[in-house]
């Protein structure tokens, strides 16, 4: 039988839904939940000795299960004569102190400030079906009645989708009337959907408007979210941010409904917020891995990422998590990335607090009872000290912060907040160290290896460590050093024989982050020259994304500086480009070529720094680095 409207507009016909109930006969219409699924809003906002009308109340069962848990003062009403028979029928003898009554709810019968709570399940939704000037002058008359019917301090409880139409008409008005919103999202309403579409999942919502006494003069404007049942509600700033917010729940559990009905949906990302500041809290990535043969143990896992981990390759890009995906043999895995300025207990602590949510994105297929296993690297949180935080008027909020990196080794770090998981500067820190220790080092250090790791204590000190290099492009660079031909001439010239730039674009909207365009200018480039010795090397960091603009930089370079060489970095965007004066000079021979490359593969070695090699620590001194 298709009780379903031709079209949304059907909805708010009185024809329509005398047939629906003449059809449908006496079977309960639940449009979004049942009682047991609606009771933890119910109850928290509507106490049982109040006087409550239930407008367009339908055939629906919530009014009866509320009164026989106690709340008796219940007035029903709705348009239509068949439906309001049919609910006296069955409730007179049962439940005689509740009423029911044909009325139209945009021209009520009540005296003024009659009722403490108007309960409206759906039908806000069922009048408001388009935007159109008719409709919408409906739905003024039927809120404007609400709210006469209510007494100050009242509540008018909607259950709604919270679609944007919806909300926006409803908290505009009742924020003009100075009325305190509040939307509270219904707990265990990802798996609702609308027998419309039984396969688009949408939240259900609570709003609740509270009526207070008018203030002449006062523009004062409350908005609340509240996306836990037992959760502190959230103060926000204004009625457009409501909205936001109210999305973001939507699209959160649309995305749940998509994951959890298809076995692949590719690389997807999401933040899961504190409940009582709205502050991200984890960041997670579905990552699902095609070329896993699907097993009984292996449909889905989470990974925990230790913290300050998140900007490393394996866990911070795209393919870096396919790869960890795939390794792992799952057929699909969620990375999760704990943000700064949070804390965190413990790992077990962790688990716990994302099991709920975490399982809301498993794959389709997986059994109900299968356990699904916790990952991480080590077994701990990792550690992550805030040294210093502020605001640069170039680069906005930055942080600069210790972390513990994957061999127990701690990094010093520079972070712009704008581009949070991209590490802007690192540098590693000594170790603090005993005087058995201190003299084991030196010992090693004459015997030119490092000390052995085990035999230092793991807290850091404050010192850089200046023998190593924490970024892989920068070891591209220090290795360029070895194609020059003459270093031990480095001291004797007054110009430079290596200029480097490594700079980064405060211009998100360009292509190219590294270096900014006028660093690359004819002019700028023929005054880096002017300062370059005849056989020095100009090498420059490139980070380009705009395939276009790259050729029109490299070009540029090449009509300076003819000789040109460039070194990609595996795993990462930085492209390291050498540039040199005279083609004569053959930069790129297989002999120069094959020293630079041991150079790298020597700063490459864990504990091995530049020092570590026979000819930089005199190169160094020379060399001109931006």
């Amino acid at each position: 039988m298709n009780l379903l409207p031709k079209s949304s507009k059907e909805f708010g016909s009185v024809d329509y839904w005398e047939k629906f109930f003449q059809q449908r006969g006496k079977k309960a219409f639940e449009w979004y939940g049942t009682y047991l699924e609606l009771c933890g809003v119910l109850h928290k906002y509507i106490k049982p000795r109040e006087k409550v009308l239930v407008i367009g109340c339908g055939n629906s069962e919530l009014s009866e299960q509320l009164y026989d848990v106690g709340y008796r003062d219940i007035v029903n009403i709705d348009i239509s004569e068949v439906v309001i028979k049919q609910m006296k029928e069955c409730n007179a003898t049962r439940r005689p102190q509740m009423s029911f009554l044909k009325m139209d709810m945009t021209q009520m019968e009540f005296p003024d400030a009659s009722f403490q709570v108007v309960l409206d399940k759906g039908t806000l939704d069922a009048v408001l079906t388009d935007e159109e000037e008719k409709t919408l002058q409906q739905v003024d008359r039927m809120l404007a009645e609400v709210g006469r019917v209510l007494q100050v301090g009242g509540r008018y409880l909607c259950i709604s989708l919270a679609q944007a139409h919806i909300l926006k008409k409803a908290v505009g008005h009742f924020s003009r009337e100075g009325w305190m919103v509040r939307v509270h999202q219904v707990a265990n309403s990802q798996d609702q959907v609308l027998e419309a579409e039984p396969q688009f999942s949408l939240p259900v919502f609570a709003f609740i408007m509270t009526k207070f006494r008018p203030v002449p003069g006062s523009a004062l404007q409350i908005f609340e979210l509240c996306a836990q049942e037992q959760g502190k509600p959230v103060r926000l700033e204004s009625a457009e941010r409501l909205a936001e917010a109210v999305q973001e729940r939507q699209q959160y559990a649309w995305l749940c409904s998509q994951l959890r009905r298809k076995a692949r949906l590719g690389s997807v990302s999401l933040d899961l917020c504190d409940g009582d500041t709205g502050e991200p809290r984890y960041t997670l990535h579905v990552v699902d891995s095609p070329t896993v043969k699907p097993s009984r143990d292996n449909h889905f896992a989470i990974f925990i990422i230790p913290q300050g981990r998140e900007t490393e390759w394996l866990f911070g890009m795209d393919e870096g998590r396919k790869q960890l995906a795939a390794s792992a043999g799952f057929r699909r895995l969620i990375t999760v990335a704990l943000h700064r300025g949070q804390q965190y207990e413990s790992m077990d602590h962790i688990q716990a607090e994302l099991s709920a949510r975490v399982m809301e994105l498993a794959p389709a297929g997986m059994p109900t009872q299968q356990q699904v296993p916790f990952l991480s690297v080590g077994g701990d949180i990792g550690v992550r000290t805030v040294q210093h935080q502020d605001c640069s008027p170039l680069s906005g909020d930055y942080v600069i912060e210790d972390v513990q990196g994957d061999d127990k080794r701690y990094f010093r770090r520079l972070i712009f907040l704008s581009n949070r998981n991209v590490v802007q500067s690192e540098a590693r820190l000594l170790k603090d160290v005993s005087h058995k220790a201190q003299k084991k080092r030196k010992k090693d250090r004459k015997k030119q290896r490092p000390a052995d790791a085990e035999d230092l204590p793991a807290a850091p000190g404050q010192s850089i460590d200046k023998s190593y290099l924490c970024c892989e492009h920068h070891k591209a660079m220090i290795a360029g050093l070895a194609l020059l031909r003459n270093p031990e001439l480095l001291l004797a010239r007054p110009c430079y024989d290596v200029i480097m730039f490594d700079v980064d674009s405060k211009d998100p909207t360009l292509g190219m982050s590294c270096p900014p365009p006028a660093f690359v200018e004819q002019s700028f480039l023929q005054k880096v020259k002017s300062i370059l010795t005849p056989e020095g090397v100009f090498i420059l960091n490139l980070v380009c994304r705009d395939l276009g603009l790259k050729d029109s930089v490299l070009a540029g370079l090449k009509a300076v500086f003819p000789l040109l060489y460039v070194r990609r970095i595996e795993g990462e965007v930085n492209e390291i480009l050498f540039c040199q004066l005279h083609p004569e000079q053959k930069l790129a021979t297989p002999e120069l070529l094959e020293t630079a490359q041991a150079l790298e593969q020597t700063l490459r070695k864990p504990g091995r720094g530049w020092d570590d090699t026979y000819v930089l620590s005199d190169m160094l001194k020379t060399v001109k680095i931006v």
